[in-house]
């Protein structure tokens, strides 16, 4: 049975009541790949569906943005999450779902799809990341340009105080993001992001914060986030 990753509800109760909150988040349970890479046309299973309208349902922060990958398995998720929500009374209506191409590739840290697409296939997800974190590849940003790319982004799209933006996005984009952010060179598969599993983040007036698998850090901005 699918579950969330076991930090994911506890990290709840170390996010602030009155900071403009993100949860920049892997989409929910897909259907598995048949050749071992997971297409786009990969849908949800009925599971994955129930367990992001379960955990939408316990986000306790007033919803007021949801954001998407283009992807339909992330929009499916983001629904789901805004279904549970609205039971919840955590979202007032039935807010807009706006896709994004930052949260899909390419888009995000992929410019150049033709010379990293092989490279990935050929890779595979693990080995392309670290690859990406050590070593950098022609057609994909550098791991900093990316982080700040994403900080950019969210900042960008910080809700009111004491709400919440939901982002759904691809693991190979919440890993690259998240390991920029902790400094890592290289991940293993114990690294690697569950399905729905989620980054919390807030901004203050100089840095960017967040939670990931209920351990906080703090990034020091050199540059205006929302510049």
């Amino acid at each position: 049975m699918a579950r969330l990753h076991p930090t994911l509800q506890p990290a709840l109760d170390l996010l602030p009541d009155d900071q403009p909150l993100h949860l920049f988040t892997r989409h929910s349970v897909r259907e598995l790949a048949s050749n071992g890479f997971a297409d786009y046309r990969l849908p949800l299973t009925e599971e994955g569906v129930r367990m992001a309208e379960a955990w939408g349902s316990e986000l306790r922060h007033p919803m007021s943005a949801f954001y998407s990958s283009p992807v339909g398995r992330c929009v499916d998720t983001a629904i789901a999450l805004r279904t549970g929500g609205l039971r919840a009374g955590l979202a007032s209506h039935e807010l807009p779902i706006e896709k994004r191409m930052e949260l899909v590739e390419p888009g995000c840290y992929v410019e150049d799809i033709n010379s990293v697409g092989p490279a990935f296939l050929r890779m595979g997800a693990v080995a392309f990341i670290n690859h990406h974190l050590s070593d950098g590849m022609p057609g994909l940003l550098t791991p900093e340009a990316g982080q700040e790319k994403l900080v950019r982004y969210l900042a960008a799209r910080s809700p009111a105080p004491g709400t919440l933006a939901v982002h759904v996005t691809h693991d190979t984009i919440l890993m690259a993001f998240v390991a920029s952010l902790l400094g890592l060179s290289q991940v293993d598969e114990k690294d690697w992001p569950w399905m729905m599993e989620g980054l919390w983040l807030w901004f203050d007036d100089t840095a960017l914060h967040w939670i990931w698998r209920g351990e906080p850090g703090r990034l020091t901005l050199r540059y205006h986030a929302s510049a």
